[in-house]
């Protein structure tokens, strides 16, 4: 039996993360934000012939699965997506996908960032678009795809969120905040950086019209709601076929609504695969600078900027555990942790953007190795890997939080710290000893509560601005406070120098 509606506008948000995929469905009232879990699925790359993709028909089907999960107890309002930036799928004339999408970590863009700068100067890519340099960035990525048959036969490039949108829809556009994550939009203009796209040698018709969090994308196509599970999403439904809404289709964009601040002093760490530092600000910061720090200027929910960093994240740790897995050793991360809390803190640490962290591999070895390469001994067992990871991570949310300070003007009071990373105590604390600053932790499903809230806005079922959204999330939401614990900052200040932090 479906909840009705007086319980609170029904909402489902599609959340699909670098590890794994959820249908999330959010009752939404005036003093109301419950969230309930429909479905999750796992987000498994496939090496094929050399190349990492992603399994794009897989998180489609994941994702039918979960809206036909949510539509038997839920009366459902609307739809919106949200997912990782930079990836794209390549739509021919006739409307096909020609094939699967490519993986950000797969090897196709090494040497790719050499290449590109050859044409354009890095500064003048920093000048229009702002964003961080990174080789997974969508740019490099079609730089290395270049003269392929999948590219000449291009018609339409839909970034992840997009091209999903369109196989419910069969509209095709481009979100905005998960747009200006390509380092091919123009963050002053709002708008495709169309000269850099030429000068990159890029087909101008690639890139479908921008489109506005909020925007409704269209309804469920009439094939997809004759299908079983789905027939009460459709044209049959009482309030007529559930329209699909564009919102922060970057899972950070939506990650930063949900941020349960009060006033503006705040920073966020988005903490999950990726950690994403960073202060929400009004106007993109484009001095020589914060091109040199490598700080990013995307583009955020309400025309705001996310002014961040990039942290390589709990990926050290997930990758960790899998290595050990795969070699017979099964990780229980709960125990790790434990043990990890009880070593000694800042034994050896690494830095966490050594780019030999990003690719899949063995990662105990590589940090041991990167350990001996600044006169550290490496870790001496799996808890000390553990402790090495989270004392390193602290580290670098330390520097990044310093610098975004320094470069955006803007001073800072609190951290919060939301994502699935919300779950690790350890780091918690260390994040607030080694920041100095009280970290408030929550929520975990972040992302899919910022999904909820900027449909429900456009439903009327929700504040009309992130401050209201935010008041939504502080009195309903459970949240923990962690205040810093270690007086003296000289052992940060010392660890912090061995790796050049």
């Amino acid at each position: 039996m479906r909840a009705p509606l007086a319980a609170g506008t029904a909402i489902a948000a599609v959340d699909l993360g670098a590890s794994g995929g959820r249908v999330m469905v959010g009752q939404v009232g005036a003093r109301e934000l419950k969230l309930h879990e429909a479905h999750r699925f796992a987000n498994t790359p496939v090496q094929v012939l050399g190349t990492l993709h992603w399994d794009i028909l897989g998180l489609y089907r994941g994702m039918l699965d979960g809206l036909g999960a949510a539509a038997r107890t839920f009366d459902l309002a609307s739809v919106g997506i949200d997912s990782w930036g930079v990836d794209y799928g390549l739509i021919d004339a006739g409307g096909a996908l020609l094939g699967n999408p490519v993986h950000y970590r797969d090897a196709r863009t090494d040497g790719m960032v050499e290449e590109v700068l050859a044409t354009i100067p890095a500064a003048d890519l920093y000048a229009v678009t702002g964003v961080q340099q990174m080789p997974i960035n969508t740019i490099y990525q079609l730089a290395a795809a270049a003269r392929t048959p999948q590219l000449a036969a291009a018609r339409t490039l839909l970034l992840i969120p997009d091209l999903l949108a369109y196989w419910l829809t069969g509209e095709v556009g481009a979100e905005v905040t998960n747009a200006s994550t390509t380092q091919l939009y123009d963050t002053r203009a709002r708008d495709w950086a169309w000269d850099l796209i030429g000068r990159a040698g890029l087909p101008a018709g690639l890139f479908p019209a921008l489109r506005q969090p909020g925007s409704v994308i269209g309804t469920l196509r009439p094939e997809l709601a004759a299908e079983p599970g789905l027939s009460s999403l459709g044209s049959s439904r009482p309030g007529g076929p559930v329209p699909v809404i564009a919102v922060g289709s970057h899972d950070t964009a939506s990650a930063v609504v949900a941020v349960p601040a009060e006033g503006r002093d705040f920073a966020y760490v988005s903490c999950g695969t990726w950690s994403l530092v960073g202060v929400e600000l009004d106007q993109p910061v484009l001095t020589e600078a914060s091109r040199t720090a490598n700080f990013t200027n995307e583009t955020g929910v309400d025309g705001t900027i996310r002014y961040l960093r990039n942290v390589m994240g709990l990926w050290l740790l997930q990758e960790s555990v899998r290595t050990w897995s795969a070699a017979g050793h099964p990780a229980n991360l709960a125990a790790l942790l434990r043990e990890a809390g009880r070593r000694p803190p800042l034994q050896v640490v690494v830095d966490p953007d050594d780019p030999v962290f990003l690719p899949p591999g063995d990662m105990p070895a590589r940090i041991s190795e990167a350990a001996g390469r600044t006169g550290q001994p490496p870790p001496a067992d799996p808890p000390a890997v553990v402790r090495c990871i989270l004392d390193s991570l602290a580290l670098a949310y330390r520097a990044r939080l310093r610098e975004v300070q320094e470069l955006s003007g803007r001073a800072v009071d609190t951290v919060h710290v939301v994502g699935g990373g919300v779950h690790n105590t350890l780091l918690l604390q260390l994040t607030a000893d080694a920041c100095g600053l009280p970290v408030i932790a929550g929520p975990a499903e972040a992302a899919a509560l910022g999904n909820i809230l900027v449909q429900a806005r456009t439903q009327g079922a929700a504040p009309g601005d992130l401050s209201g959204m935010r008041a939504l999330l502080r009195a309903s939401q459970e949240l923990r406070r962690f205040e810093p614990s270690s007086p003296d900052a000289r052992a940060w200040e010392a660890a912090a120098a061995r790796i050049g932090l």
